[in-house]
């Protein structure tokens, strides 16, 4: 390849070209689970890829300001921002051209996001997400909703062995502030159960140290963890969060008794704005998330509970759904002859067949065919396969 063929096709880190056949994959994959959420009342929704940076960074956007690329708006004169996340957007729409609407308002979106760096698990930078908002209810039955919708659709697009992390990102600051610690303790104690480190919780001491490596110890199959939380003596600070973790998990059992559950009772990090009972979604033997969601005041600063409308819903992202999504079967493709009928191929097309038109005479049709990656030909008016 030419020195300047290479030179144009080299693109930034984080982003590439999506070739076929992944790019129908992908489109078909997006269309599939946004029938799915329209079936479930959920109307969908087009933000614009970029918005004024006060707006997008506002609220529960504020989280994700390093994750975002600024640029100026040559006719307003105004700082504009890429957006990083979908939800952010959703959220304004829901509060402000929808406010006057019925609640709860059900919402569903896809589209792409661009962030300022990848992780170790997802280098790229730019990534399709697809989800929902549910914005208005605060019923446990709102949770339980949201994460059953996700389940459904994912597993209707064939994901197998699909399992849901529950958490409850404020559980810890909660035990911790009715406990009576300062914020350098919680800070340390955050800092450590981040890394799962039992040695440094206890070494920070204090009345919560003990509770909290018990909450840590738990974390995993659903079942055993609730067992172990029920029992405990957490401050009445906390008591919502067991409430209601309690609660959704009665619900999902009760509509998916079959769906793998755990929960992870000290998680925070990924969930900096969420207000209550999240979730993350994963499939067997797939590197990184497929999803995440939870629960979060709309309109508000990330952490401040007692103003906002509540909402839940989930994101996910298709870079690593695609990845435990079976491949679809390779499309019938047939050779139609230069001179053959508009018609006729319309009538191949209207039996499931992907026409490829000659545009020129040819010799030899067969390999013409196998040329342009057809597995057929049509031969005096009969479709014929190639050998």
């Amino acid at each position: 390849m030419p020195a300047d063929s290479l030179s144009s096709a080299l693109l930034p880190a984080g982003l590439h070209d999506v070739l076929p056949p992944e790019a129908a994959h992908e489109a078909a994959a997006v269309a599939r689970l946004l029938a799915d959420f329209t079936a479930h009342g959920y109307e969908r929704v087009e933000p614009p890829l970029v918005e004024f940076e006060d707006n997008l960074l506002s609220g529960s956007g504020a989280a994700m300001a390093k994750q975002t690329f600024r640029l100026m708006d040559p006719l307003s004169q105004r700082m504009m921002a890429v957006r990083a996340d979908i939800t952010p957007q959703i959220v304004r729409i829901a509060t402000t051209r929808l406010k006057n609407g019925a609640r709860p308002v059900r919402l569903c979106y896809a589209g792409p996001v661009l962030r300022v760096k990848g992780s170790q698990l997802r280098p790229e930078r730019q990534i399709t997400q697809v989800g929902v908002e549910l914005i208005g209810p605060l019923e446990a039955e709102a949770d339980a909703e949201v994460i059953l919708l996700a389940a459904h659709a994912l597993e209707g697009v064939g994901v197998r062995h699909l399992s849901v992390d529950l958490c409850v990102p404020t559980m810890v600051a909660r035990v911790c502030r009715g406990l009576g610690l300062g914020e350098e303790e919680t800070a340390r104690l955050r800092e450590a159960l981040d890394k799962k480190d039992a040695a440094a919780v206890s070494a920070v001491g204090g009345p919560a140290a003990s509770l909290l490596q018990t909450l840590m110890a738990a974390s995993g199959p659903a079942e055993r963890a609730m067992e172990v939380l029920s029992a405990l003596p957490l401050p009445e600070t906390a008591e919502k969060d067991r409430r209601r973790l309690t609660d959704a998990l009665r619900l999902l059992r009760a509509a998916r008794p079959d769906l793998t559950i755990t929960v992870d009772l000290v998680e925070h990090r990924g969930f900096e704005y969420q207000t209550g009972l999240s979730f993350t979604l994963f499939a067997r033997d797939v590197r990184g998330e497929l999803g995440a969601g939870g629960r979060y005041r709309a309109g508000v600063r990330p952490g401040v509970e007692e103003e906002g409308e509540p909402g839940t819903g989930f994101t996910l992202y298709m870079d690593t759904l695609l990845r435990a999504v079976p491949a679809p079967e390779p499309a019938k493709r047939v050779y139609v002859p230069h001179g053959t009928s508009w018609a006729a191929a319309g009538k191949l097309r209207a039996e499931g067949w992907v026409t490829v038109a000659g545009l020129a005479p040819v010799a030899d049709a067969a390999a013409e065919a196998r040329r342009l990656d057809c597995g057929h030909r049509l031969d005096g008016g009969t479709v014929t396969p190639l050998t």
